[in-house]
C-alpha cells in the first residue's frame, strides 16, 4: 500500500510538471511576435480561462428592460408599481410604493401650476436698445424676467451702441418679436446689396459691418419684424416712430411708421423734431400705442400713446413699460456710447 501511494504522488508531481510546461509554452506564444501579450491567457485553454468574479451568474435582472423580462405584465408600464422601473406610479393605489409616498411628484406639480396662475404672463415692451447689450440684461433682470414673459423690442436694436450683434442674437434666443427700426431697415438693406454684390462702402458704414457679422438666423429674425404689431387682446399697438391719426393702419406709410416725430398744424407729417408738435398728441385711441424713436422728448406719455425711447446709446436710461398695468421700468446707462447732436425747431 506504501508504495502504491509514493506511486500515486510520483504522478501527481509529474501531472504539476505538464500543466506548468504548457503555460510557459502558452506564456511563449511562439516566441517570435513582438506584439504578443505574454500575461494574456489563451481563451480557449480550458485550464487557462477564467471568470471575472464581478459577473452575476445567477441569472437574475435587477432592473427593468433586460430581455426576457418576464416578472411583469408586457402592458404595466410602471414596471411593478415603481418598484423596479423607471416610471412610478403615482396612483391613490399605489402610493405607498412611490418615493415619498405618493407626495413629492404632485406637490411638485401643484406649486408650478399655482405659481403661474398667481403670475401671469407678462408682455415687456422695450425702448430703442442700439446695440447696449449690459443695459438690455439689467433691464429684463429689473423687470424680473422669465420664461413665458414675451418681450416686444420698439426697432433699433442695432447701431451706435457697443454690441449690435449681440442683442439681435439675445432677442431670437428669448424669443422675443419687435418692429422694425430704421437703423434695423438699413442693416436688411445693406444685406440685399451684400446678397447682390455690391461693393463695400468706401466710407466705413456701421450697418454694412453689423449686415456682415449677423449669423443666418439673427439675420432671418431681423427680416421678419413687421412695421408694426397690434394686439387686440392688449388694446395696443407696438410701432418704432408712430402713426398718422385718421388712417386706418393698412394704410399707413411704413417709411413714415418708422421715422416720423412731429406733425406740423398744416397736417405735415416730419422726422424732424419739433418741440411744440409731437404725433402722439393728436392720436385718439382707442387702442394705446407704445413707441420708440424719438429720444430727444425722452419718455412721453399721452392718453393713447406712450413714448419708451429715454436715450440709453446717449447716455440716458433704457426704458420697459410691462403691459398689461402700463408699469415703466428703467435702467441707467453706463456711459454715452453715442455723441447726441441734433438740431431742435419750434
Amino acid at each position: 500500500e506504501e508504495e502504491e501511494e509514493e506511486k500515486d504522488d510520483l504522478d501527481d508531481e509529474d501531472d504539476d510538471d505538464g500543466e506548468d510546461n504548457e503555460d510557459e509554452e502558452v506564456a511563449d506564444g511562439g516566441g517570435n511576435n513582438s506584439n504578443d501579450h505574454p500575461s494574456k491567457p489563451q481563451e480557449n485553454n480550458p485550464k487557462t480561462k477564467k471568470e471575472p468574479s464581478f459577473i452575476n451568474n445567477d441569472n437574475h435582472n435587477d432592473g427593468p428592460f433586460q430581455p426576457n423580462h418576464s416578472d411583469f405584465p408586457s402592458d404595466d408600464l410602471f414596471l411593478g408599481g415603481g418598484n423596479e422601473g423607471v416610471f412610478y406610479d403615482y396612483s391613490e393605489k399605489n402610493a405607498h410604493e412611490s418615493p415619498y409616498r405618493g407626495s413629492l411628484g404632485p406637490l411638485l406639480v401643484d406649486a408650478v401650476v399655482e405659481r403661474a396662475k398667481q403670475r401671469q404672463p407678462r408682455v415687456i415692451a422695450i425702448g430703442d436698445v442700439h446695440g447696449c447689450i449690459d443695459e438690455l440684461q439689467a433691464l429684463l433682470r429689473r423687470c424680473d424676467y422669465r420664461p413665458g414673459d414675451l418681450v416686444v423690442f420698439l426697432g433699433d436694436l442695432v447701431s451706435k451702441g457697443p454690441d449690435s450683434i449681440s442683442v439681435v442674437q439675445m432677442a431670437r434666443e428669448i424669443g422675443a418679436i419687435g418692429v422694425r427700426g430704421n437703423h434695423d431697415f438699413e442693416v436688411i438693406r445693406w444685406h440685399q446689396a451684400i446678397k447682390s454684390g455690391a461693393d463695400p462702402p468706401v466710407i466705413g458704414s456701421e450697418h454694412f459691418h453689423i449686415a456682415s457679422g449677423l449669423s443666418k438666423s439673427d439675420l432671418k429674425w431681423l427680416y421678419t419684424l413687421p412695421w408694426y404689431l397690434s394686439s387686440k387682446e392688449l388694446g395696443a399697438l407696438f410701432v418704432h416712430a408712430g402713426f398718422v391719426s385718421g388712417i386706418r393702419l393698412p394704410k399707413q406709410n411704413p417709411r413714415l411708421m418708422m421715422n416720423m416725430r412731429s406733425i406740423l398744424p398744416d397736417g405735415t407729417v416730419t422726422s424732424k423734431f419739433f418741440n411744440n408738435w409731437p404725433w402722439a398728441r393728436l392720436w385718439d385711441g382707442p387702442q394705446t400705442v407704445l413707441f420708440g424713436h424719438d429720444a430727444d422728448r425722452g419718455l412721453q406719455q399721452y392718453e393713447h400713446a406712450i413714448g419708451l425711447d429715454t436715450g440709453c446709446v446717449y447716455g440716458g436710461r433704457l426704458t420697459a413699460c410691462i403691459l398689461p398695468e402700463k408699469r415703466l421700468v428703467s435702467v441707467s446707462a453706463k456711459r454715452e456710447y453715442f455723441q447726441y447732436r441734433r438740431k431742435h425747431f419750434d
